[in-house]
């Protein structure tokens, strides 16, 4: 979980680098501060279980095996990216994982991960789809019908809810009156907890204890994920919205030097094995990032290529 958290924290600060160097355009959302989520539970999921994820997604697809090179070579916009160049960073693809996105609308995969379970379900597969979202996405319309209809046909759905307090610019206390969203969920009738989203163990746990659930046939869980950002919303964002106090309130509860800490105090790392992991993620970003810059862009003549699907006899 260490290694995992360092290397999505790497790969977006050096994204951050690129970006400013204007090697990466367009939009991105960074999961500086989140990593204890998708170290905690994409691990948890087993082979065949489906992932759809949000735009602030590098850090899930990272965790879930997508080669380092193939995710940097998408936010280049390069025919060797997961999704050839077409998407970019807010739409990160592979359909060999069942990593169905990346998705730029707020709420988005929530129907998109009750359809997949439904197909799952149909097929009678004892398969899991887990879908992770932000807490701005419990304001859509499709939160509560998607929650409804899984809890009713009691469809393999893991509701994740990255909960980091602010939906764009907007403090979830100012938004919602019931700031409780696992609460909130459980009142759809299915299991739902609140987790401590800055502890991968505590996530790792919170996660097995409900595919488990799942994968055993009560239904769809909620798993209410609490954790912070501490870049902006995106890089276009001025971040006006919340005080810088509170920003470094939550860094001291940074996963990183909190896991490495422990791993420190319990015996299981010491300074040669912490420098090994950090020399080991140096050369996996240098090697992605000649990838992306070796990549080709898609031919104009491509353009409309994927855009319908083609006819059949």
């Amino acid at each position: 979980m260490l290694r995992q958290m360092i290397r999505i924290r790497r790969f977006e600060e050096r994204c951050v680098e690129l970006y400013s160097d204007s090697k990466i355009r367009g939009f991105m959302h960074l999961y500086i501060g989140e990593e204890a989520v998708a170290a905690g539970v994409l691990p948890a999921l087993g082979p065949g279980d489906a992932v759809v994820s949000t735009y602030r997604e590098h850090g899930h697809a990272l965790a879930l095996g997508i080669p380092m090179e193939a995710v940097l070579a998408e936010m280049y916009g390069r025919t060797n990216g997961c999704s050839r160049g077409r998407g970019g960073s807010m739409h990160l693809f592979d359909a060999g994982r069942r990593f169905y996105g990346g998705n730029a609308i707020v709420g988005g995969g929530l129907p998109l991960a009750v359809g997949l379970a439904l197909a799952d379900a149909m097929q009678g597969k004892a398969l899991v789809t887990a879908c992770l979202f932000g807490d701005g996405a419990v304001a859509e319309g499709e939160f509560h019908e998607c929650l409804n209809l899984a809890a009713l046909w009691r469809l393999p759905v893991l509701f994740c809810c990255e909960n980091n307090f602010y939906a764009m610019g907007t403090a979830l206390r100012r938004a919602q009156a019931q700031t409780d969203l696992a609460l909130r969920a459980s009142s759809y009738g299915m299991p739902a907890w609140p987790v401590d989203g800055m502890d991968p163990v505590a996530v790792t746990e919170a996660t097995e204890r409900a595919v488990e659930s799942i994968r055993g046939g009560a239904g769809p869980c909620f798993l209410e994920l609490r954790t912070y950002r501490f870049r902006a919303h995106s890089m276009y964002d001025a971040e006006r919205y919340r005080a810088k106090s509170e920003v470094e309130e939550w860094r001291q509860r940074d996963p990183i030097p909190r896991l490495t800490e422990s791993m420190r105090n319990d015996g299981e790392l010491d300074d040669a094995a912490l420098a090994a992991i950090e020399s080991e993620v140096e050369e996996e970003l240098a090697a992605a990032i000649a990838a992306a810059e070796a990549g080709a862009p898609e031919p104009v003549e491509g353009l409309t290529r994927f855009v319908y699907a083609e006819r059949r006899p």
